[in-house]
């Protein structure tokens, strides 16, 4: 099968096109044939992609860990699944991901792809979308009625924040550039401030939570607009080990749950949450969409890498 694979150098990753094996699908795990996966650019310098589990070297680690794909082989003691099932959803960081014909995953971690979407819609979801909702109303417990900031309300992550956040009945603020402004109140914001135009601490105060997906000193200035026993959420990778105990524990990281994304789905294909994609490339182009320089008009969302429809005999 084709698949990418990152490559490490003294001049940095890279990524390059390989022929793999096929993987072989073992007890309770699901292979599936990728249809598209969705683009994380940071995932190249993530622990998980160049170290094991148990902390040993890693190398030639294929990227892409949302997809959504059709599965074409099941292991034994796989309940509630069969072959032919379109489904989406996240692999463990740490496993292969699924730029590539191929993919092994587990049950737990996919679910019934949402039928309103398309492979190319359903793969730019679930890694925004979990990270918003394990964020939100996991660990911030958020509350109708309940004010909450959203940086970067307009990203990959944060347009399902801003989302989730309106759903459930809370007063949702968000930084945004100007262009952006617009869309975030057609998502369900009820303020937008555009980052660049003034300090969103001199707009704001006393909020319930504050959802950063900027980090640096964004997330520096968000304490101060926090109300008494606020709770202040981040997934910015340079919060994972800062010498700021606060920011250690306002840590988030996403985590594989079919649970939660079957009520995705749900919410999806009753047009509660919306999907959007930046750009779509092919396997050949994958090096372009994780190095930024893929056109994209102006759109939102995510980019996502396409694979062949056809399953090969």
């Amino acid at each position: 099968m084709k698949a990418m694979q990152i490559i490490t150098s003294d001049k940095g990753p890279r990524l390059i096109l390989a022929e793999l094996p096929t993987p072989e699908v073992g007890s309770g795990e699901i292979l599936v044939h990728v249809r598209a996966t969705g683009v994380t650019p940071a995932e190249f310098f993530w622990y998980p992609t160049t170290h094991t589990k148990s902390g040993t070297t890693r190398m030639g680690a294929v990227p892409g860990h949302e997809f959504s794909a059709v599965i074409v082989a099941i292991g034994k003691d796989v309940e509630d699944f069969e072959v032919g099932d379109e489904v989406y959803g996240m692999n463990d960081w740490f496993a292969d991901g699924a730029t590539a014909d191929y993919c092994v995953t587990l049950p737990r971690h996919i679910a019934r792809k949402p039928k309103t979407l398309s492979h190319e819609a359903a793969a730019s979801v679930p890694i925004g979308a979990l990270t918003s909702w394990q964020g939100l109303i996991d660990r911030a417990k958020l509350a109708p009625g309940e004010r909450v900031l959203v940086h970067g309300g307009a990203g990959a992550v944060g347009l399902y924040a801003v989302q989730l956040a309106h759903n459930g009945g809370a007063h949702v603020i968000t930084t945004v550039s100007g262009h952006d402004i617009d869309f975030v109140k057609r998502l369900g914001a009820n303020e937008a401030i555009d980052y660049k135009a003034c300090r969103f601490e001199k707009q704001i105060r006393d909020v319930d939570v504050v959802f950063d997906t900027v980090g640096g000193e964004t997330l520096g200035r968000s304490w101060g607009v926090l109300k008494q026993g606020g709770r202040m959420i981040t997934i910015a990778s340079d919060s994972e080990g800062p010498a700021d105990q606060r920011a250690k524990d306002a840590f988030s990281i996403v985590e594989p749950n079919q649970k939660q994304l079957v009520e995705v789905a749900k919410q999806l294909d009753a047009g509660h949450l919306r999907a959007f994609v930046k750009a779509t490339v092919g396997l050949n182009e994958a090096w372009a969409a994780y190095s930024g320089v893929v056109k994209d008009e102006g759109r939102n969302g995510k980019i996502v890498i396409t694979l062949e429809a056809e399953i090969p005999d």
